[in-house]
């Protein structure tokens, strides 16, 4: 497989589509991994809970919001790295359904 190289902040806030067309959310937040060779994309993060992970107040947000009883009306995702299309980085393409995704919400 060729390497492909993409700058990550012209990825975040771009609008991610199912296979259908339809948009699941904008891409919030890049989880990546330190391995031996380098740095790798380990997942994307779509909604709400991505943006709260970039702005690193996850945690603390989480704890609040349980204790105000707040609950999350947007879905947020999960999507393994081999699982977003990126060949055209202006309009990411998941490559599996909706379903197969990870739902993450800010109160887990």
């Amino acid at each position: 497989m060729a390497k492909q190289e993409i700058h990550a902040e012209l990825l975040i806030g771009r609008r991610v589509r199912a296979m259908n067309g339809r948009v699941i959310g904008r891409l919030e937040e890049i989880r990546t991994k330190e391995g031996p060779r380098g740095c790798y994309v380990e997942e994307f993060l779509t909604g709400g809970y991505g943006v709260l992970e970039r702005l690193a107040a996850s945690t603390i947000t989480r704890a609040m919001f349980q204790v105000i009883g707040a609950r999350q009306t947007e879905s947020s995702y999960r999507i393994p790295w081999d699982k977003l299309d990126l060949t055209n980085p202006k309009e990411p393409r998941l490559r599996c359904e909706v379903s197969e995704l990870r739902k993450v919400t800010l109160l887990e």
